[in-house]
């Protein structure tokens, strides 16, 4: 077996022992070699809901969910899908460990006046105190 497609089911087993023994029973009941038609169905439809996420209570959370399902019949994508939980973790903590720019820093917006020492919030000067 490929070693990303290990890294893939390790990477299940570990989000799966973080759910609710709930939902974790439930996806568990789904993950069992007999319900493959059950898994591949709802896999589907999970894609397509996730394709026209436009619509109402359809979302783009339903395609990688969709994937994943189908995923465990279809043992080929599991490399691509670790590959892209791989990319789509380094790009997250990239953004995370990424401080705003300010106003006057590369990326910034230098359209944006800056407050004069003195100014209130508004950007008025307030009078010398003592005068």
């Amino acid at each position: 077996m490929h070693e990303l497609a290990v890294a893939w089911d390790a990477r299940i087993d570990a989000l799966l022992g973080r759910l609710p023994s709930r939902v974790g029973r439930c996806v568990a009941w789904l993950r069992e070699p007999s319900r493959h038609l059950v898994r591949f169905v709802s896999g589907i439809l999970l894609v397509l809901g996730g394709i026209f996420s436009i619509l109402p209570i359809l979302g783009i959370w339903m395609l990688p969910l969709g994937l994943a399902l189908l995923a465990e019949d279809v043992p080929f994508m599991k490399p691509f899908l670790e590959r892209a939980a791989r990319w789509g973790e380094r790009r997250w903590r990239a953004w995370k460990g990424k401080p705003k720019a300010g106003p006057r820093e590369p990326g910034g917006n230098a359209a944006l006046p800056t407050r004069q020492p003195g100014a209130d919030p508004r950007g008025r000067i307030r009078p010398p105190s003592g005068a």
